[in-house]
């Protein structure tokens, strides 16, 4: 790490950055040195990202349950980001599968998701198609309703999000990004650091252009869900607004959102399409750093635990994206009994 910090002119931002990684990877070591929820899954495709696979199924998923891709961030792993954000508990709750993507630490030496790189950036090439591959061994094994695929990421997983959803947004009908950047940010790593440190802005139009040239897709697009912490030094908080631009112009929709309320004493605003739909929504959580927004606890809005990057700030981001989704339909109660047993 600490050579990585020598090839970068940003300094002591990015050396406190690395410093705070170490931190992350110390508790994501330690969870997965315990038992956890997830298993792993081989043989799914070509794989041509190198990536590793790792799923939750609840028991007795229902036919046609949805599916939700869930990536980690840097220095995180597949069984910790679960363990932090709680999205196992949402399953077994409400029934729906939970695929994983891992990264290896020979693809990128902090584990971070590569959306820097045009090599996997694009349809086709890298870790979009892994991932792809991933979901189709999903629809396989567990009968997934290819309609309800939804993807979500905090960090560099929240980079990827936006890289899923303009390369293969057939593929996806929502997603969420968490202290993410816009697709097509960067096309290196210099301009991968400067994105998130400084941010790159560019007009609505020419984001969208970038999404619209990743594909050959013309929609309908992906629902968006977009969360940021205003103290956030690790990305600054202006991607988030540079991603509502480019997905307000997919989307077609005025630059202004259509309504604005306080939800747990936080911002959120919301952009509806012409028949009232919510298409995109933007959380902003003031005083929180970098990481996923949390309310950990045994309620049914709450799940997750507090950790380096996953902030108890009483707001469950987890919970809150669910149901932007239409996720959070109750199982049977013999469904979550035995579910409940399992854990």
């Amino acid at each position: 790490m600490a050579k990585l910090a020598a090839k970068t002119p940003h300094g002591s931002r990015w050396e406190k950055l690395l410093s705070t990684l170490t931190a992350v990877k110390a508790w994501s070591d330690q969870v997965d040195a315990q038992e956890h929820r997830l298993v792993e899954v081989t043989a799914f495709g070509s794989n041509p990202g190198e990536l590793r696979m790792y799923a939750y199924v609840p028991d007795d998923l229902p036919a046609n349950a949805p599916l939700v891709v869930v990536l980690h961030g840097c220095t995180q792993s597949a069984g910790s980001y679960n363990k932090g954000a709680g999205w196992s508990t949402l399953a077994d709750r409400h029934g729906f599968a939970l695929l994983f993507p891992q990264q290896q630490w020979n693809n990128n030496p902090l584990r971070c998701f590569n959306w820097f790189k045009p090599e996997d950036n694009e349809r086709e090439r890298g870790e979009p198609l892994s991932i792809t591959q991933m979901v189709d061994r999903m629809a396989i094994d567990h009968g997934i309703d290819r309609r309800r695929v939804f993807v979500n990421g905090t960090s560099s997983g929240g980079a990827m999000t936006t890289v899923l959803l303009a390369t293969y947004p057939e593929v996806f009908a929502g997603g969420a990004v968490l202290a993410g950047v816009p697709y097509r940010t960067a096309k290196g790593l210099q301009e991968g650091l400067e994105s998130i440190f400084q941010g790159r802005c560019r007009s609505g139009r020419e984001w969208g252009d970038l999404v619209r040239a990743a594909s050959s897709h013309q929609g309908p697009w992906p629902k968006l869900s977009v969360w940021h912490g205003d103290a956030d030094t690790a990305v600054k908080p202006v991607n988030a607004e540079e991603i509502i631009k480019q997905w307000t112009d997919v989307h077609g929709l005025d630059a202004n959102p259509t309504m604005q309320m306080t939800v747990a004493g936080y911002p959120r605003r919301v952009w509806q399409g012409p028949d009232g739909e919510e298409l995109i929504e933007s959380y902003t959580i003031t005083g929180m750093s970098h990481g996923a927004a949390l309310d950990p606890g045994a309620e049914p809005h709450q799940c997750g635990t507090a950790a380096p990057f996953f902030n108890a700030v009483g707001i469950s981001s987890t919970h809150r994206i669910a149901d932007f989704w239409g996720l959070l339909a109750e199982r049977p109660a013999s469904a979550r009994t035995a579910a409940a047993a399992a854990a």
